[in-house]
C-alpha cells in the first residue's frame, strides 16, 4: 500500500473527504477472551453491509492490549480480508497506531503491508513530553503512511494539545484528516482552528470523534478569522466508537445530515435527535462511572443482537458498570428508532456463515 495519500487507489480519497460512517472496531472474544474469528469477521460483514464505507481497526474501541497478546497484525488481517472481498465501493481502511515512536513505526509498517490507507495516530504514550517532540513524532510516522491525527479525550489516556501543535501538524504534508475526540467544545475548537491557520482545510478533513456531541458536530459550520478574515469549515463524517453499534441508522442520519446541509434547510426533528443520541451514549459509555464500561457497554449492544457471544473484554476487569445494565435497558426502550435491530436479525446468519 502506498505511503503517500497522492498515491492511493481510486475513490479512496473521495470517500474520505466526502464524509463518510467509520465505524471503530469492536474485538470479538470467546469465553475464554480468545480472539473468536468467525465473530469478528461476522463484524466486519455487518458494517460493510450497512452502509459504512471504512474501518478503524486497533484503536480504542478493539482495545489496545491487542498489542500485548499478539493480535495487532491478525485481527488487521481479518478486516481486510472482509473489506478485500466487499463487492461494492472500495473502503477506506484505518489502522491505529499507538505508542512510542519505535512501536508506531512498526506498526505502520505492519498496517501499510497489510494494505491499510492510513493511519489514526495515538499521542497518549507521550505524556509529559513537549510539543516538538510530538510534531517530530508524527513526522517521523507520516514518511511511512498517511496519517489521520486523533485528539483523544483525557478521560480514556489522551493528552491535553494546544492549538499551535494542531497548527503543526496539519501542515504535515501526509496528514488527511484529523479525528476529534476530546469530548470539550473548547479544545474542538482548537483544532478546527489550527487546520485553518495552516492553511490546511483543502488536504485536511475533519471527522468527530466527540461521541457525546455527534449530531451538532456534523451539522454545526464553523466560522474562524484567518489573517483578518472569516473561514468556514465543517466536520464532514464521524470515526466513531458509538457507530460501533446501530450502523444502518448512523449511516441514515449522516446522508440526512449531508442533504439538510447542502439544502440550507435543517428540520427541527433533525435537530432532536442530538439529545437521544447523546442519551444512548451516556448510557453505552458508561458515563456515570467515568467511562469505566464504555467498551463493555458497546459490546453488550451487539450482544443483544447476536452478533457478538458476550461482552468479554481482554482485561477482566472490564465489564459493564453497576446499573449500566439497566441505563442501557432504559434508551433502548425510550428510541427504538435509533436502533437497527430489524436489519441485524435479518442479517446475522448470513454474516456469521
Amino acid at each position: 500500500m502506498s505511503t503517500r495519500w497522492t498515491d492511493w487507489p481510486s475513490g479512496i480519497l473521495e470517500t474520505l473527504r466526502h464524509g463518510v460512517v467509520i465505524p471503530a472496531h469492536p474485538l470479538a472474544l470467546d469465553a475464554s477472551r480468545q480472539l473468536d474469528r468467525r465473530r469478528q469477521r461476522a463484524l466486519s460483514r455487518y458494517y460493510f453491509d450497512a452502509g459504512a464505507r471504512g474501518l478503524a481497526v486497533g484503536v480504542h474501541t478493539t482495545q489496545f492490549a491487542i498489542r500485548e497478546v499478539g493480535l495487532y497484525a491478525p485481527v488487521l488481517e481479518l478486516a481486510m480480508s472482509v473489506a478485500a472481498d466487499w463487492p461494492k465501493e472500495q473502503p477506506i481502511m484505518i489502522a491505529g497506531l499507538v505508542g512510542r515512536t519505535a512501536q508506531v513505526l512498526k506498526e505502520a509498517q505492519t498496517a501499510r503491508g497489510i494494505g491499510y490507507h492510513a493511519g489514526l495516530l495515538s499521542l497518549a504514550a507521550f505524556k509529559g513530553a513537549s510539543e516538538d517532540e510530538l510534531i517530530e513524532h508524527a513526522q517521523a510516522v507520516a514518511r511511512e503512511m498517511p496519517l489521520i491525527g486523533f485528539y483523544l479525550q483525557p478521560a480514556v489516556g489522551g493528552i491535553l494539545l494546544s492549538v499551535d501543535f494542531w497548527r503543526r501538524f496539519a501542515a504535515i504534508e501526509n496528514v488527511v484528516a484529523i479525528k476529534m475526540a476530546p469530548f470539550n467544545r473548547y479544545r474542538t475548537l482548537d483544532v478546527i482552528r489550527g487546520v485553518a491557520e495552516a492553511g490546511a482545510t483543502d488536504r485536511v478533513t475533519l471527522y468527530t470523534g466527540n461521541d457525546d456531541h455527534i449530531l451538532f458536530d456534523l451539522i454545526n459550520p464553523f466560522t474562524v478569522m484567518v489573517k483578518g478574515q472569516p473561514q468556514i469549515l465543517r466536520i464532514k463524517g464521524g470515526l466513531l466508537g458509538h457507530w460501533s453499534v446501530w450502523v444502518k441508522r448512523a449511516v441514515e442520519l449522516l446522508a440526512r445530515v449531508h442533504k439538510a446541509v447542502a439544502s440550507g434547510q435543517i428540520q427541527e426533528d433533525l435537530l432532536g435527535l442530538e439529545s437521544q443520541i447523546t442519551d444512548t451514549n451516556a448510557a453505552i459509555f458508561d458515563v456515570a462511572h467515568d467511562f469505566h464500561g464504555v467498551i463493555a457497554g458497546c459490546h453488550e449492544i451487539l450482544r443483544r443482537q447476536g452478533l457478538l457471544d458476550g461482552i468479554w473484554c481482554l482485561d477482566p476487569k472490564e465489564g459493564l458498570s453497576p446499573g449500566q445494565k439497566e441505563e442501557i435497558d432504559r434508551v433502548c426502550a425510550s428510541y427504538p428508532h435509533l436502533l437497527d435491530d430489524d436489519f441485524v436479525r435479518a442479517n446475522l446468519d448470513r454474516w456469521l456463515a
